[in-house]
C-alpha cells in the first residue's frame, strides 16, 4: 500500500481503496503475463532462466506497472516502446495486431532480446499497450546464442529487426515469420518462445480489458495517473533523504575481446534536493569489441540502482524514473554509435553501471550501500548438431556470483547478477537436453571478500563434452578486476573460464590453447568429446574490517565449508582448530593473531 494509500490525501482523483485494487491488479496481470511465457515456452531461457519481462503501458506510451523479472529489461523496454510508437505512430494499429522489434539502436537492449507490443482497444479506441521483452536463445549471430565475445560490428551480432508486423489482426504475418526462420538456426525454438510471448500479451489484453470493464475507462486513466504521480514524489522524497552533494566513482572493464587494454566508466552522482543527475562525462570512448552499452542500457542500469537503495513499496511505473536524470556522452562506452557491437553491454556493463552507483554513493549512505558483487553473468554459449537427433541446438548459459556484504549481512551467494534476477541452467535440463554432461558444480570456499560482512561466494561448474563437436563462445568479466570491497573490506575472488583438453591434466586459457586476444571473451571455439570446460563465478566483496567479525561467524563459516581455517586466520585473525573431530576457536590464539594483524600497517 502507498503512502498515500494509508490516509487522506488530496491531489488524488482516485479514492484510496480503488487506486490500491488497481495498482496490484495492474501488477499482478504483469505477473501472469510472466506465468503464461514460462508454462508454454519451448527455451530453457524462458522456462528455467526466466530471461525475460512483462510490461503495461498507456495510451501514450508511458509505463503504468511493471512485474519483478528482469530489470535490464524493465529499464530498456521503456524506451523501446516509446521508440516503436513513436515511429509507427498510433493510427496504424488494429485489434489483433501485434508488433516485433530488436534493434538496440531503437532502444532494445542487446538483439537476442526481442519485445513484442499489442495495443488494447476499447470501443474502438486504443486505452493502453501491453508489451514484454524476452531473451531468444538463437538470435541469428556469428556464433550460436548471439553473445560473440568478439564481434567488432553490430550486424555480427544478430538479426536485426526494425519494428514489423508479427501479426496482423491475430493472423501471422508469414513473410515476417520466414525472415525469423531463414536466420536462426533452431526455428522451432524461436516460433516456439515467439508465440508464447504472444500469448502472454493475450492474457494481458484480456486482463486490461476487464478490468476497465469493471470500474470504467475515466476511473481507469485517473487512477494510473495518479499511480504516476505518487511514484514520482515519493521517488523524490526518498532522493530527498540522501545528503546533498556531488559523488564520484569509477571502475575498470579489463578488455573487450578484440583490441588489448581497458576501459574506464566514470560516474559523478550529483544530488540535488529532490533531484539526482548520473554524469557519465570522463568515461572512455567506445569498445572495439562488444562491450558498449546504448544510452538505454546505461539508464536502465541507474535506474537499477536507485531502486534498490529506496523504498520497494513505490509503484513501478513512468513516475518513479522522472526525479532520475542520465547524461551519458554519444560515442563513449556507456552510449555507443552504430554500428559498434554491443551485446556484452546488457550483461557485462550493465552490473558494473550499478555498482559504480553504489560505489559513488557508499560515504552519502554508509548504511545502505552494499561492496561490489561478482559484476559478470558468466556468458557461456554452445551449440551444434545433437549427435542424437541430427538436430541443430542453441543455447546460452550464465552463472551466478557472489553478492557483495552488506551493512547488516553477509552477501549472498551463487545469485545471478543485479540486473538479471534471473535463474540459471539446471543440471538436468543440461544433461537431458544437450550433449554435455556436469561433472560437478559447487560453491568456492574463500571466494566471498573478507569482511566484518562476508562477501557471497561464487561457484565452480566442470562440463564434459559428450559430442564429437561442440561450438562455444564466451563473454566473462571481472577476470582481472577483482570486485571491491567497502568500509575496509577486502575484494572478492575473481571469475575464470578454462579448458581442459581430452586426455590432459591441466587447465589452461582459452587464450593459452587457443590463442585468443581475450581469455575471457571469444566466439566459435571448436571442442570435441571428452573435453572440458571450467566456469567460475566471482564472490562478491566484503563489507567493513574483517578483523571486526565476530569470530563465532567466522567459526560457522569453516564448519559449513564457506571459507578455509588458513583464512579464517589469514583474513580474520581468527584460529579456528579442530579437535576431536569438532571446530573451535582457540580463543588464547585467536586474541593474540588479532592484535598482531591489527597492529600491522
Amino acid at each position: 500500500m502507498t503512502e498515500e494509500t494509508k490516509g487522506s490525501v488530496t491531489g488524488l482523483d482516485v479514492d484510496q481503496v480503488t487506486l490500491t485494487v488497481i495498482d496490484n491488479y495492474l501488477a499482478t496481470t504483469c505477473r501472469e503475463m510472466g506465468v503464461a511465457m514460462m508454462r508454454t515456452a519451448y527455451s530453457p531461457m524462458f522456462n528455467e532462466s526466466l530471461d525475460f519481462s512483462c510490461v503495461l503501458f498507456d495510451r501514450n506510451g508511458k509505463m503504468i506497472a511493471q512485474a519483478e523479472f528482469c530489470p535490464s529489461q524493465i529499464g530498456t523496454i521503456k524506451f523501446t516502446v516509446e521508440w516503436m510508437i513513436d515511429e509507427l505512430g498510433t493510427d496504424v494499429y488494429e485489434p489483433g495486431d501485434v508488433i516485433i522489434m530488436n534493434d538496440p539502436y531503437r532502444g532494445s537492449g542487446h538483439i537476442p532480446e526481442h519485445t513484442l507490443l499489442k495495443a488494447v482497444f476499447h470501443e474502438d479506441e486504443i486505452v493502453a499497450f501491453v508489451a514484454n521483452c524476452a531473451h531468444l536463445a538463437e538470435p541469428g549471430a556469428k556464433a550460436p546464442g548471439g553473445l560473440a565475445g568478439d564481434a567488432t560490428d553490430i550486424f555480427q551480432e544478430g538479426l536485426r529487426l526494425p519494428p514489423l508486423w508479427l501479426q496482423r489482426r491475430g493472423k501471422d504475418q508469414e513473410d515476417v515469420w520466414k525472415i525469423i526462420f531463414a536466420n536462426h538456426r533452431t526455428p522451432k525454438v524461436s516460433y516456439g518462445d515467439l508465440m508464447a510471448m504472444v500469448g502472454s500479451l493475450n492474457v494481458a489484453e484480456r486482463r486490461l480489458s476487464s478490468l476497465i470493464e469493471t470500474y470504467g475507462l475515466d476511473t481507469f486513466y485517473a487512477a494510473t495517473a495518479d499511480l504516476t504521480r505518487i511514484a514520482e514524489r515519493r521517488m523524490m522524497d526518498e532522493i530527498r533523504k540522501i545528503p546533498d552533494g556531488e559523488y564520484a566513482f569509477s571502475d575498470i572493464i579489463e578488455d573487450d575481446g578484440v583490441a588489448e587494454g581497458s576501459y574506464t566508466i566514470r560516474c559523478d552522482v550529483v544530488v540535488d534536493g529532490d533531484n539526482v543527475t548520473c554524469d557519465f562525462t570522463g568515461s572512455s570512448p567506445q569498445a572495439a569489441g562488444p562491450m558498449n552499452a546504448t544510452y538505454a542500457v546505461t539508464a536502465s542500469a541507474v535506474y537499477n540502482a536507485f531502486l534498490h537503495i529506496t523504498d520497494p513499496t513505490i509503484p513501478r511505473n513512468e513516475g518513479c524514473y522522472r526525479p532520475i536524470n542520465i547524461v551519458a556522452p554519444p560515442g563513449t562506452i556507456v552510449n555507443c554509435e552504430f554500428p559498434a557491437a554491443l551485446v556484452g553491454g546488457n550483461t557485462e556493463v550493465s552490473p558494473r553501471i550499478t555498482d559504480i552507483i553504489f560505489g559513488a554513493l557508499a560515504e552519502a549512505l554508509p548504511d545502505r550501500i552494499p561492496a561490489s558483487l561478482g559484476g559478470t553473468s558468466c556468458c557461456f554459449l554452445f551449440g551444434g548438431e545433437h549427435p542424437e537427433t541430427g538436430e541443430l541446438y542453441s543455447h546460452f548459459h550464465f552463472e551466478g556470483i557472489g553478492w557483495g556484504g552488506r551493512p547488516t549481512k553477509d552477501g549472498n551467494s551463487q545469485i545471478i547478477v543485479i540486473n538479471g534476477n534471473c535463474r540459471n541452467t539446471p543440471v538436468e535440463v543440461f544433461e537431458s537436453r544437450y550433449p554435455i554432461r556436469v561433472e560437478s558444480y559447487r560453491l568456492l570456499e574463500d571466494s566471498g571478500g573478507p569482511g566484518r560482512n562476508r562477501g557471497g561466494l561464487g561457484m565452480e561448474r566442470i562440463l564434459t563434452i559428450e559430442a564429437d563437436e561442440i561450438t562455444v563462445s564466451a563473454l566473462f568479466n571481472r577476470m582481472t578486476v577483482d570486485p571491491f570491497g567497502l568500509h575496509g573490506g577486502k575484494p572478492g575472488r575473481n571469475s575464470g573460464i578454462f579448458l581442459r583438453r581430452h586426455g590432459e591434466l591441466e587447465w589452461r586459457t582459452f587464450s593459452d590453447t587457443f590463442g585468443t586476444v581475450s581469455p575471457s571473451k571469444f566466439s566459435n571455439v571448436v571442442l570435441h568429446r571428452g573435453d572440458q570446460v571450467r566456469l567460475v563465478a566471482p564472490g562478491g566483496g566484503g563489507w567493513g574490517d574483517p578483523l571486526d567479525r565476530d569470530p563465532d561467524r567466522v567459526l560457522t563459516d569453516v564448519k559449513e565449508g564457506l571459507i578455509t581455517a588458513a583464512a579464517a586466520r589469514a583474513e580474520y585473525g581468527v584460529e579456528v582448530v579442530r579437535t576431536n573431530g569438532t571446530w573451535q576457536v582457540n580463543q588464547t590464539a585467536d586474541r593474540t593473531t588479532r592484535e598482531t594483524t591489527k597492529a600491522k600497517p
